[in-house]
């Protein structure tokens, strides 16, 4: 295992051993997203410790809410650049940011978590943010 891969790999399990499709490429992005239906929420991960620490556990404990989105994935900033700049292109009206998390219903942004939104809060205070999202946006 690459050096990349042995630093990476747990980053990315992070989030994919809870069942989030990880996207890798540009295209997988649009696979997902440029007709779908009912509610997807992505999380742009990356290696910095604001997502370490804080994105990542509110994320994945936000899952665990009564009220989730139709599909979760990532796309990994800094890593998977075609992926992540793919996924950026359906984030309207909001400047590149890592780590993030949208949700998009019917294919069209209707939620944006930015880094700002996440920097210094503790990831149950985060969690508690995404759920009253998935509330608002997920619910039947």
């Amino acid at each position: 295992m690459a050096m990349n891969d042995m630093i990476l790999t747990p980053m990315r399990q992070d989030l994919t051993r809870h069942g989030v499709r990880e996207l890798r490429t540009a295209e997988e992005v649009d696979e997902l997203l440029s007709n779908s239906k009912g509610t997807v929420a992505i999380a742009v991960n990356s290696v910095c410790g604001c997502s370490s620490s804080r994105m990542r556990p509110a994320f994945t404990g936000a899952l665990q809410n009564e009220n989730v989105p139709d599909v979760v994935a990532t796309v990994f900033a800094g890593q998977d650049h075609e992926a992540t700049a793919r996924a950026r292109e359906y984030f309207t009206g909001y400047p590149s940011s890592s780590p993030s998390i949208a949700i998009l219903k019917d294919g069209r942004l209707v939620y944006m978590m930015e880094r700002r939104d996440i920097e210094g809060r503790t990831p149950d205070a985060i969690s508690t943010d995404i759920k009253a999202a998935f509330d608002k946006f997920c619910a039947e």
